[in-house]
């Protein structure tokens, strides 16, 4: 029996995205005009004030949770370059060791995703411009019962926007954002490259199909799907390459512990859930597929309101292990129900939090490969190819920001990784009188969250450094296991910045 072998395949952004102005254009948003003209405003910064030398400013990075810290982990352990030379040459020394880098999770308004679905597209490019505003300012917190903010932190010479969502809905604002501030930084996002090595791993004539897997804000933005197929056109491949999109609802919310997707204390079905569930009309739990799906219902990963699964009324998913499985299952249903059907060669993680979940990703994929009917015959087997190659973007990611600060000769010569990078969360403003937050976590009610407008110019939160109260232990641990460079980043950062010497010994990250 041969077996089934999974591979990384590997893919980038690019500064341009194959993501038409019809489809996403710009918008005029009025935080543009707090940021670049009104100085009493909290936003803005005075640019021509903006340091003229970049080179030992730091790198940005930012993304809605903490998902883009599996970016920032390539970036990390990045080494295709002689770090003299500059040429494409491996030497065992990590190409952004004298690199700082500051990142941001804009966790307080995450998922982004799901914007697009509530029709808040520029809410969503307002928390974007906002994100830039962050990395381009001096501003920030040091913790959310701070009544002034502090202004020590350094600007940064480059922005990599490590969120496929915020590079679908919100690039081409941001580049044109940018061009007002009159600053040359280079400006990398996560789709575009992506797409071209995916299909550097199809032949000339080469059939099969390819899977987006991404948040459904995403695969609404049809920015994957638009730029595979112009590049099919342009590459000038001739075999029957069919493109798949599965949304993963909920993903990339239990990763960072959402509790409107995912409550780890939960016993019984919950009121205010929002994921896929036996009567879900859009993600619907498929009772003649529950053997398919094979969930864990180990310590309450599932959620049922009965003795067993055939007697559940509700049934919850209460893992990201069981959100993968329901979510690979309905994309091979997607495939099996398609006609002519070509075998899974390629699948994208088009968002930054699922490459936590490649372990998951590959055991369901295999158990699917082998799973038989009760004719005996394999169900999936014709369906995914001997070789599936997982395609995480972030590697990408690394090499255009190394092409790019090696064009504009912005390396810094005197950084250290490790000592001076820093870390930042968004957390409510509970000083805001107009904020309405909900649970024990005092996060922003989902109601109140996917409710607000646009050009409502106000602090909805506020950026602090990590810390355990704001990362939980059971994150931190995922870190620590997946991304250990980043980890022990993030913990230097916690325990030997200046920036942290306020903090209490218990809630810094050890």
């Amino acid at each position: 029996m041969k077996h089934l072998t999974l591979t990384y395949g590997l893919a980038i952004s690019s500064l341009f995205l194959g993501i038409s102005q019809s489809a996403i254009g710009q918008t005029s948003l009025q935080i543009e005009n707090a940021i670049l003209n009104d100085q009493k405003n909290f936003y803005f910064i005075d640019f021509e004030n903006y340091p003229k030398s970049l080179n030992n400013l730091p790198i940005g990075v930012f993304d809605s949770g903490t998902g883009g810290l599996t970016v920032l982990d390539a970036l990390v352990n990045f080494d295709e370059y002689d770090n003299e030379s500059k040429v494409a040459k491996k030497d065992g020394i990590l190409d952004f060791s004298k690199e700082n880098f500051i990142y941001l999770a804009d966790q307080a308004n995450m998922p982004y995703g799901n914007y697009h679905a509530v029709n808040k597209d520029n809410l969503l490019k307002e928390h974007i411009i906002k994100d830039f505003q962050f990395l381009l300012s001096n501003k920030y917190y040091l913790h959310n019962k701070d009544q002034n903010y502090q202004t020590n932190k350094d600007k940064v010479k480059a922005i990599v926007i490590a969120c496929n969502t915020a590079t679908a809905y919100g690039y081409s604002d941001a580049e044109a954002f940018m061009k007002k501030t009159k600053l040359d930084i280079p400006v990398i996002g996560v789709i575009n490259a992506a797409a071209r090595g995916t299909l550097a791993n199809f032949g000339k004539e080469e059939s099969g199909a390819i899977a987006v897997f991404a948040t459904v804000g995403t695969i609404a933005s049809k920015g994957y799907e638009r730029t595979l197929r112009e590049q099919i056109n342009t590459l000038g491949l001739k075999g029957d390459i069919q493109i798949f999109n599965q949304g993963g609802h909920g993903v990339a919310e239990a990763v960072d512990g959402e509790p409107d997707f995912i409550k780890a204390e939960a016993k019984q079905p919950r009121s205010d859930y929002r994921g896929p569930s036996l009567d879900n009309k859009d993600y619907k739990i498929d009772r003649t597929l529950l053997d398919i799906y094979n969930f864990n219902f180990d310590k309450n990963q599932m959620l049922c309101d009965g003795k067993d699964v055939e007697d559940c009324s509700q049934l919850q998913i209460n893992s990201s292990e069981n959100y993968i499985r329901f979510h690979l299952v309905s994309l091979l249903e997607q495939i099996r129900k398609t006609e002519n059907a070509q075998p899974l060669k390629s699948l994208i993680l088009g968002c930054t939090h699922y490459p936590y979940l490649i372990k998951e990703i590959n055991e369901v994929l295999m158990e699917l490969k082998n799973y038989k009917g009760n004719d005996g015959n394999y169900k999936y087997r014709s369906l995914i190819s001997e070789k599936v190659h997982i395609v995480d973007p972030s590697i990408f990611v690394a090499r255009e920001l190394h092409q790019a600060l090696a064009q504009k000769e912005l390396f810094n010569s005197n950084g250290n990784m490790l000592e001076n990078s820093e870390f930042y969360i968004s957390v409510p403003n509970t000083e805001n009188r107009n904020v309405k937050l909900e649970g024990e976590e005092l996060r922003f009610s989902y109601d109140y969250k996917y409710g607000r407008n646009e050009n409502e110019i106000q602090e909805y939160v506020k950026v602090v450094p990590f810390d355990r109260k704001n990362v939980s232990d059971l994150t931190l641990e995922r870190f620590r296991s997946i991304i250990p460079n980043t980890y022990e980043l993030i913990r230097s950062f916690s325990q030997h910045s200046l920036k942290m010497k306020e903090y209490p010994q218990e809630i810094r990250i050890k």
